[in-house]
């Protein structure tokens, strides 16, 4: 199945693209440029990078269940995976010569293409989507503080 847009936007043939992230948690950000990404490509991988560094909240098979419960289930093209390890060195066993990744301001995109050039040696593209701007101000970071502050207020009928 190919998916196409309402605007009549047709995917590369037989293209594969990566879009990957620590998704701690998945944000409405993310799956809006899922969304926009899958009629780009024929199929996308939304793929959870587990980086012990960044000491996730939760599991990487427990972020990938809440990634595909995201995803409407009319969007095959989409896939849900997880990878240690360089996510260049997951595209090419893959085959995927597409990244995908999302800049939300200018100090992203000075991280993102050093990554992309290097990448590029490597035979894989870098294909930067732009955050719509409601949803530019809501990151991973963001989201997680705000449920931690909410987690610890105490309840407004607690007794003392």
């Amino acid at each position: 199945m190919t998916a196409t847009s309402d605007r009549g936007v047709v995917p590369v043939r037989g293209s594969l693209a990566v879009y990957p992230g620590t998704f701690d948690p998945f944000t409405p950000g993310h799956r809006d440029l899922v969304a926009r990404a899958r009629v780009m490509f024929d199929q996308i991988i939304v793929l959870l990078a587990v980086n012990a560094d960044k000491r996730p909240t939760a599991e990487a098979a427990t972020r990938a269940v809440h990634v595909r419960d995201a995803m409407p289930a009319a969007w095959g093209n989409v896939e849900v995976d997880t990878w240690t390890g360089l996510t260049a060195a997951y595209c090419l066993r893959r085959g995927a010569t597409v990244i995908v990744r999302g800049l939300r301001t200018a100090a992203d995109l000075h991280h993102e293409y050093q990554l992309a050039a290097m990448n590029e040696k490597l035979g894989i593209q870098t294909v930067w989507l732009p955050s719509r701007p409601q949803l530019a101000a809501t990151s991973s970071t963001v989201a997680r503080a705000y449920r931690s502050a909410r987690s610890a207020r105490p309840s407004l009928n607690a007794e003392e």
